[in-house]
């Protein structure tokens, strides 16, 4: 039975990485928009000879949103490449120790170095209402360099979820385990399935 700091930890874990995986499932809609903006150019421009100086802006817009508020959900899905030449030979406890020690020591304060790096630069921004240097261009720059202080701070509070949940396991937090959102029940219910694959499976091969 966990104790009431460490239930507390875990829901805490539990809320960060649903609001990630939310987060990253409502952006990953903006690629749909993308592909139908692009061939909205497409057909405008080569079926009407019309041209859109916004709409190419917002494919640019909409890209820079996939790519830097997707970045805290691929790590909650441990998606993000990595090196890996001697940490898929290591124990769960050996792997909570890299990915604690990575977390505090380079992935957290390369999100406030982000974060403080780009405050004035997108201060200035918001001071002008930056928009398009473009003739019929979206007037809103300075929304899409908010977008990097924003990126940083969403990448902060999943690497903060990470870092919890290696915690949790290195002090023997019961059913929790490297993998985001996986825990011993969920593990029982895929052993369980795969219990009644093999029967099912055994169950063809005599009949």
């Amino acid at each position: 039975m966990p104790s009431q700091p460490q239930g507390s930890v875990y829901t805490a874990v539990e809320f960060l990485d649903s609001f990630s995986y939310f987060t990253g499932r409502l952006i990953a809609w903006l690629t749909l928009a993308m592909m139908l903006i692009t061939c909205l150019i497409v057909v405008l421009r080569y079926g009407f000879s019309l041209g859109s100086i916004a709409l190419q802006e917002s494919l640019g817009y909409l890209h820079a949103a996939v790519f830097l508020l997707g970045m805290a959900f691929t790590l909650q899905q441990d998606g993000h490449v990595r090196v890996d030449i001697f940490y898929r030979r290591y124990s769960q406890q050996q792997k909570a120790w890299v990915n604690a020690l990575g977390g505090i020591i380079f992935l957290l304060p390369f999100c406030l170095f982000i974060v403080f790096a780009s405050w004035e630069f997108v201060v200035s921004s918001w001071a002008v209402h930056e928009g398009s240097p473009n003739a019929g261009g979206i007037p809103a720059v300075f929304l899409l360099k908010s977008l990097i202080p924003l990126a940083a701070a969403l990448l902060a509070l999943q690497g903060i979820s990470g870092v919890l949940r290696s915690l949790l396991l290195l002090t023997q937090e019961p059913g929790l385990t490297q993998e985001p959102g996986l825990t011993q029940e969920a593990g029982v219910s895929h052993e369980q399935d795969a219990t009644r694959a093999a029967g099912l499976s055994e169950a063809a091969h005599h009949d």
